[in-house]
């Protein structure tokens, strides 16, 4: 009768053919194989006519086009009176892409379809490496891995990478590990296990790709020592919120943690002042806790999910970057900005028509006064609220400056000192300067600067606040010369 019935081969050696694939192999009339290439391949049932596809690998110019035609001969074999028998090596079910689309096929083509289980790959490397899969063992493909650019696998855990068959695909897939994993962190490559050339050598990360490597070789990559994963992190601070947690950051609400949140965005822009990846990387940690925090007490009423935070923001770069993940054409930096603005003008407008915002409503009301400004200016300009040219806005900032020094009384000095920053922050945008990280960089010259002359005055003994004016700027005067 017309049926499919893949047989898995094992992983290697004929001992691991289970004694259902030994029978139904003895009994076949004929056994198409994907590959002969197979060390169990020697042991199979003599006098069986073998036939395989391995033609297709030579003959076509990539693994779709032999999948697709692998497919459709099994099916068109498995609908003859007769059926067919494929064989596959390991488990029918692990790593093998035409087993998925022949029974797929098989349902929507009304043909009987039995998979025979075999002993894939993954239970010989838990016998060589004596692992327990259930210690959260994660399995992938290695060639998946390599058409990325950041591992999907969580640190904290360990991971078997399967097919890393040649140097190629060693380099390429240690580049991507490496965004997440140190250069000398513990491997092993495990190479044709189930067969009596098994072998297991560990090594660093880095030295992967100077091994020999084969179609039987895997990966196998340690967990960290250390807390690192995101899900990990994830846990602590759920763990924190828990009724069995810490009572300080049960307390906490979003509007609690207001000025926490400010403050650490605050200390990593200081870090980075600084310029010590030391401390920034120790700021960037504590900011990275505000967020998940507020997104487990949003989690906790109901309102949404870390999950949803990251699906919203990647959905929104990938919408915000079609000439990475469509169909755009981009020639610089400056074109990705001017469609950045475009994409970003059509979603505020489609935002807009659903409900009556103003265009300045996205600028946070907590940013700094000078960076606000900046942003205003910005947004307005969009819809052509602008100054004609440079000349222009530098009129106004000399005008506002006029109006300072003319200015009387608290009420109208405040506002002319407003008027005239709010005119320089606008001939900073001009000058496609950030405003806040001038003034920014200027404090920090000042700090330092006056460091100097507070370390003159110590080593002269010279009391600051005993000092006329006229000895100070002369010290700073001074300190500027030996700098």
């Amino acid at each position: 009768m017309a049926q499919i019935t893949i047989v898995g081969l094992g992983p290697g050696s004929p001992m691991y053919l289970t004694r259902e694939a030994w029978d139904i192999l003895s009994n076949a009339g004929e056994i198409w194989l994907r590959t002969m290439h197979h060390p169990v391949v020697a042991g199979l049932p003599e006098g069986i006519p073998l036939h395989s596809f391995d033609t297709l690998y030579e003959a076509s110019e990539t693994f779709e086009e032999v999948y697709t035609t692998i497919v459709r001969r099994v099916l068109e074999l498995g609908s003859c009176e007769e059926g067919v028998i494929y064989g596959v090596p390991g488990h029918p079910l692990v790593g093998e892409v035409t087993v998925t689309r022949i029974l797929d096929a098989g349902r929507k083509s009304r043909i009987p379809v039995r998979v025979v289980a075999g002993v894939s790959f993954i239970e010989s490397c838990l016998t060589a490496l004596e692992l327990d899969a259930l210690d959260s063992l994660q399995i992938v493909d290695a060639l998946d891995v390599v058409s990325l650019h950041h591992p999907p696998l969580n640190p904290d855990m360990p991971a078997l990478l399967a097919q890393v068959y040649n140097q190629r695909v060693a380099s390429e897939l240690k580049l991507v590990l490496m965004n997440q994993y140190p250069d000398e962190h513990l491997t092993a490559i495990v190479n044709a296990v189930g067969t009596p050339g098994e072998s297991v050598l560990w090594l660093p990360l880095y030295e992967i790709d100077r091994q020999t490597l084969t179609p039987l070789t895997s990966l196998y990559i340690t967990p960290w020592q250390k807390t690192s994963s995101f899900e990990s992190f994830q846990e602590t601070v759920a763990y924190l919120r828990a009724p069995e947690g810490c009572p300080w950051d049960q307390e906490q609400t979003h509007e609690s943690l207001r000025t926490n949140l400010l403050e650490e965005a605050y200390e990593v822009l200081a870090a980075i002042d600084v310029g010590e990846p030391d401390a920034l990387c120790e700021e960037l940690g504590d900011l990275l806790l505000q967020v998940v925090l507020h997104a487990q007490i949003a989690t906790e009423e109901g309102a949404f999910q870390m999950g949803d935070v990251i699906a919203h923001i990647d959905a929104k770069l990938k919408h915000r970057h079609p000439h990475v993940w469509g169909t755009v054409q981009v020639n610089n930096a400056e074109e990705v900005c001017a469609n950045w603005e475009m994409i970003k003008r059509e979603e505020r407008e489609a935002s807009q028509r659903k409900q009556k915002h103003s265009l300045l409503d996205g600028v946070p009301r907590t940013l700094p006064a000078l960076a606000q400004a900046a942003a205003y200016g910005t947004r307005v300009s969009r819809v052509g609220l602008d100054w004609p040219a440079i000349e222009n806005i530098l009129e106004k900032v000399q005008q506002s400056l006029a109006e300072l020094a003319s200015a009387q009384g608290t009420t109208a000095l405040s506002g002319s000192l407003g008027d005239f920053l709010f005119a320089v922050a606008s001939y900073a945008r001009w000058l496609d300067i950030d405003p806040e990280s001038a003034l920014r960089e200027a404090n920090q010259r000042f700090a330092e600067h006056f460091a100097m002359v507070e370390q003159i005055a110590r080593e002269r003994n010279m009391p600051l606040d005993q000092m006329r004016w006229e000895d100070i700027d002369r010290l700073w005067q001074e300190s500027q010369v030996d700098k």
